[in-house]
C-alpha cells in the first residue's frame, strides 16, 4: 500500500513538470508573437484615422503668373487647414497675389479675388462720378450694360460749337454706390418680413460714383470727357448688342507722335493706342479741325495784352446813334465785355 503511495505521487510530480514546462512555451509564445485578435486591435485605429484633401504645388510659381493644371496636385492631410481648396480645378486659371513655393498649400487667401477676377483680358475697370440723373435715378446695378454719351459745351457765345455723342458702347457697370458685382448690397431691415421666394427688392440709394470695365484704348476718351464735359449713362437691354461700325468715320490721331517710319496701322495693339492717348481738340473735332466760329462783333487779337482784346470799330450811323465821338472801343477780358464810346 505504502508502495503505491509512492507510485502516484511520482506520477503526479512528473504530470506537474510536463504542464508547468508547457505552460511557460506557451507564454514564450505568446509575447513573441501577438496574437491576430490584438494585431486588429492596435492596428485598427490607424486604418480609420480621417484624412482631408487639399490642393498644393508641385513647382514654384510667381505671383501674378496664372496657375496651371501640371502646376497643381491634391494630397491627402490629417486636418483641414481654413481656405484650402479640396479640388485642383477649382484653382486652375487662377492667379496668387504671392509667390507659392512648391508643395505651398493653396488656399483663397493667396489667390487674387475682387475686381481683377471680373475683367476681361484687355479690360480696365475705371471709376467715373455719378449721380441721379447721370445714373438713369440710380436704376443703374452691377451687371447691366450702359452706353456713355459725353455733353461738351462751349461758353455762351460759342453755343453752335456745344456738341453731344455716343463716347462708349455696351460697357459693362461693375460696381454702382455700394452695390458691386462681388456681392449684393446690405439686405434693408424692412425687406425681412418680406415672402419667402420672392426677390428681395435692391434698396435705392444716392450712388456717387460707378465703375466700368472699359477697354484699355478707351481709358483716356473716358477720362477726357469726364474732365472736360458732362457724362450720361444710357441703360440698354443685356441682350442688345448692336455696336457702331467705326469704321464709317475718321480715327483719332495720337497724342504722342510715333517714331519716324511708324505709322497709325502699325499700332494694332490695345495697349500701345492707350499708351499714345488723345488729345481734348482731337476728342471734341472728331480727329479734324475744330469749327471754326466767327469771332464777337469788333474782336481783334492784342499780342501786347493777352488778357484784354480792345478793338475798334466805326460808329453806326443813323437812327439812335447818340451824339459823342465817332467811335466805340469795345474791351473783352475773359467773359466780360465793355463798351466806350468816342
Amino acid at each position: 500500500m505504502f508502495r503505491l503511495t509512492q507510485i502516484v505521487a511520482a506520477v503526479l510530480v512528473l504530470l506537474a513538470v510536463a504542464l508547468g514546462g508547457y505552460a511557460w512555451w506557451l507564454g514564450g509564445r505568446g509575447s513573441s508573437t501577438p496574437s491576430r485578435a490584438d494585431t486588429g486591435a492596435v492596428a485598427s485605429p490607424a486604418s480609420t484615422a480621417p484624412t482631408f484633401p487639399a490642393v498644393v504645388t508641385t513647382r514654384r510659381v510667381a505671383a501674378g503668373e496664372t496657375l496651371a493644371a501640371d502646376a497643381l496636385q491634391v494630397v491627402q492631410l490629417p486636418i483641414a487647414p481654413p481656405g484650402i481648396l479640396k479640388e485642383a480645378a477649382t484653382a486652375v486659371g487662377r492667379v496668387p497675389v504671392a509667390d507659392l513655393a512648391p508643395g505651398a498649400l493653396v488656399t483663397e487667401t493667396a489667390l487674387a479675388t475682387g475686381f481683377a477676377l471680373r475683367l476681361a483680358e484687355g479690360e480696365r475697370a475705371v471709376a467715373i462720378r455719378a449721380d441721379e440723373v447721370m445714373g438713369v435715378a440710380n436704376r443703374v446695378q452691377p451687371g447691366d450694360f450702359v452706353d456713355v454719351f459725353v455733353m461738351l459745351k462751349s461758353d455762351g457765345r460759342e453755343v453752335a460749337r456745344s456738341q453731344a455723342r455716343l463716347l462708349l458702347s455696351r460697357q459693362r457697370v461693375l460696381a454702382y454706390g455700394s452695390a458691386s458685382v462681388d456681392g449684393l448690397p446690405p439686405v434693408d431691415n424692412g425687406t425681412a418680413g418680406a415672402s419667402v421666394g420672392a426677390a428681395p427688392a435692391r434698396p435705392i440709394e444716392a450712388a456717387r460714383t460707378a465703375v466700368l470695365a472699359v477697354p484699355v484704348q478707351d481709358v483716356a476718351r473716358l477720362a477726357l470727357g469726364e474732365a472736360n464735359g458732362r457724362l450720361l449713362l444710357a441703360l440698354r437691354h443685356p441682350g442688345d448688342t448692336a455696336l457702331p461700325d467705326t469704321t464709317l468715320f475718321a480715327a483719332l490721331p495720337a497724342a504722342l507722335r510715333p517714331i519716324a517710319g511708324t505709322s497709325a496701322r502699325a499700332m494694332v495693339r490695345a495697349v500701345d493706342q492707350a499708351h499714345a492717348g488723345l488729345a481734348m481738340d482731337d476728342l471734341a473735332g472728331g480727329g479734324g479741325a475744330l469749327p471754326t466760329s466767327p469771332p464777337p462783333v469788333g474782336y481783334a487779337a492784342n499780342p501786347q495784352l493777352p488778357g484784354l482784346a480792345p478793338t475798334v470799330r466805326p460808329r453806326a450811323t443813323g437812327t439812335g446813334t447818340s451824339a459823342r465821338g465817332g467811335i466805340e472801343i469795345e474791351s473783352i477780358r475773359g467773359d466780360k465785355r465793355e463798351t466806350v464810346s468816342y
